[in-house]
């Protein structure tokens, strides 16, 4: 945790905040903090700046803090994730976050499996978890959109050409396309399909949209692995 995110709920008042739980255990078994160290702080969809310890039990803890900088500015990116299996998602919504991505879609698939949709990890709750950790990773406190779309056909047909308006499509396909381009200068939405990639089909209709097939490459790389290194090439 690399910075202490910070939700309405915690403000006493403009400048005093209190924090129990998951933050405290952590300020106290990792930071091992004491009263009058200065920490990290940001306040969701707001500023970031500094916070320093005022008071300190196992219980609770209290910190004056003056938020003066913006966070760190997102990708132009959207990124359109096959649904991965339900510890893929965590992970790759934890680094789509802690990358800047600030649009992600969890999208259908042939090769998703329909379990899949069933996650409790896919709940609005345990969703916020995740990018609540990427943010705190990242030093960021923009809160991504996240949306699910569970049928293919109609998103792509009827919902993702508005998406794409002003946006180069990019669909990551490893058998197929040209080498994935480096250092955009211009806002894009790419799409990564499962586990197997997606099917000739789907990278049609895809096509059709207006999307370019890129690869990274011969080898075939696990989904949280992919989106990684394909986000971190397009933007440095």
């Amino acid at each position: 945790m690399n910075l202490l995110l910070l939700e309405p709920q915690h403000f006493l008042n403009d400048h005093c905040v209190a924090l129990d739980q998951r933050q405290l255990r952590h300020v106290l078994d990792v930071h091992q903090a004491r009263v009058g160290d200065e920490l990290r702080v940001g306040v969701v969809n707001g500023q970031v700046g500094r916070g320093v310890i005022t008071q300190l039990t196992a219980e609770t803890m209290q910190l004056s803090v003056t938020l003066d900088t913006p966070p760190p500015p997102p990708l132009p990116l959207v990124v359109l994730l096959a649904l991965p299996r339900p510890k893929m998602v965590k992970r790759s919504l934890q680094h789509l976050t802690a990358l800047g991505v600030k649009k992600i879609v969890l999208m259908n698939s042939y090769r998703v499996e329909k379990s899949f949709w069933q996650s409790p990890w896919l709940s609005p709750e345990k969703v916020r978890e995740q990018l609540v950790l990427g943010l705190e990773q990242a030093r960021d406190t923009i809160m991504p959109e996240v949306i699910l779309e569970k049928r293919f056909k109609p998103f792509v047909e009827d919902r993702l050409p508005q998406m794409m308006v002003g946006r180069r499509g990019l669909v990551a396909h490893p058998v197929a396309g040209t080498s994935c381009p480096h250092q955009l200068n211009e806002p894009a939405i790419l799409a990564i399909g499962p586990e197997g990639g997606f099917i000739e089909y789907e990278v049609d209709k895809l096509e059709q949209a207006g999307f370019e097939p890129i690869h990274i490459g011969p080898r075939i790389l696990r989904v949280e692995t992919a989106v990684t290194a394909i986000v971190s090439k397009l933007y440095d």
